[in-house]
C-alpha cells in the first residue's frame, strides 16, 4: 500500500508531545496564504474540513488533509513531513515549542501511480 503522506521519526515524536498537551490533533496542507506551503497543526475538530477537502492519510495517528485544488497540484507526489527548529505558521499548535512542520517531497514511481489509482 502506497501512503500519500508520511511522517519522520521527527515528526512523529512532535505530534505525540502536541498530544500530550493538546489532547488529538489534525494536519491541513496549507494552500500558501500567510503560511505558505506549511502544513498546519490544529487540535482535532478546530479547523472545519469540507467537500474541497482530500484526506490524505493520518500521521502520528493524527487525520491529514489538504484542499482539493493543492491536492491536484501534488497528487502524483508523497507529502513527507519532517520538523525543523524554528516559528512556522502563527496558527499551528508546534509554534510555541521552537519548532515548524515542514513539506518535503518526492515523486510517486510508474508502480506507486498505478497503485494510487486502484
Amino acid at each position: 500500500m502506497v501512503d500519500r503522506v508520511k511522517a519522520t521519526d521527527a515528526t512523529l515524536e512532535l505530534i505525540e508531545l502536541l498530544k500530550s498537551k493538546h489532547g488529538p490533533v489534525m494536519f491541513h496542507q496549507s494552500g500558501g496564504c500567510c503560511d505558505g506551503s506549511s502544513p498546519m497543526c490544529y487540535p482535532e475538530g478546530d479547523l472545519m474540513v469540507g467537500d474541497q477537502d482530500v484526506y490524505l492519510g493520518e500521521i502520528g495517528g493524527a487525520p491529514f488533509y489538504i484542499h482539493r485544488n493543492q491536492f491536484e497540484y501534488w497528487k502524483h507526489t508523497q507529502l513527507i513531513i519532517d520538523v525543523v527548529d524554528g516559528r512556522g505558521g502563527m496558527f499551528s499548535l508546534e509554534g510555541v515549542e521552537g519548532k515548524r512542520f515542514l513539506t518535503r517531497s518526492r515523486a510517486f514511481t510508474d508502480e506507486e501511480n498505478e497503485e494510487l489509482q486502484k
